[in-house]
């Protein structure tokens, strides 16, 4: 069973998105919250496995609630705001996922599961607009890429193009504990936290430009 906590300022979506979660299989709502200093107490208390939260709320807003909410729950940004501002600041404070307000149910349902499951989901409108565009940043880090094995470097760019484990044991004819293991070597090598920041990584080292080999 996966444990999910909902933090809008609008009861609505708060209530829109916890009916669809509860009607999923293997998915409970344990909470709700309406700013962000409401969602760090609850994550402290419940400790659920994600937290999908917002971004603009009043009292403390979601940026600010992220870093604090990380230590207990893997977090899945929700937004109507398709801003790179946002998504890059998200990213540097450690979510796991963005997704739009308007993404739909199956998105939403997806995007807590590979949450849950290690993964990571971007809306599509989001995923490789903006992670093609860190490949353009001044700052390109490939003197940590090159610390991977070749095998490491085919797992982080499938990573970087949005497969889930699954999708890259079929691609690379592995099995899903061998992919765990080349991605925890991975984040150790790269010093990231997750799986989108592995992403980041690539398209900001300029690898994402050049072939495998």
């Amino acid at each position: 069973m996966i444990t999910v906590a909902v933090v809008d300022d609008q009861e609505m979506v708060r209530m829109g998105f916890s009916l669809i979660l509860d009607a999923a299989d293997s998915i409970r709502v344990i909470g709700q919250a309406a700013d962000g200093a409401e969602a760090i107490d609850l994550a402290r208390r419940e400790k659920p496995d994600v937290v999908l939260l917002d971004i603009r709320m009043p009292r403390l807003d979601g940026l600010a609630a992220l870093p604090k909410i990380t230590p207990y729950s893997k977090v899945i940004m929700v937004t109507t705001f398709d801003d790179d501002d946002y998504v890059d600041a998200a990213l540097q404070g450690g979510a796991s996922g963005f997704l739009l307000k308007d993404a739909g149910a199956d998105l939403l349902i997806a995007g807590v599961r590979a949450a849950a499951n290690g993964d990571a989901l971007i809306s599509p409108s989001l995923t490789l607009d903006l992670l093609r565009r860190r490949s353009s940043t001044p700052a390109r880090q490939a003197h940590a890429v090159e610390r991977l094995s070749a095998r490491e470097v085919e797992v982080a760019k499938l990573v970087a193009d949005g497969r889930t484990n699954q999708e890259i044991c079929q691609e690379l004819y592995i099995s899903l504990g061998t992919v765990k293991t080349h991605l925890g070597s991975i984040q150790g090598r790269l010093e990231a936290r997750n799986r989108v920041e592995i992403a980041a990584r690539m398209w900001e080292s300029g690898a994402m430009d050049r072939p495998n080999g």
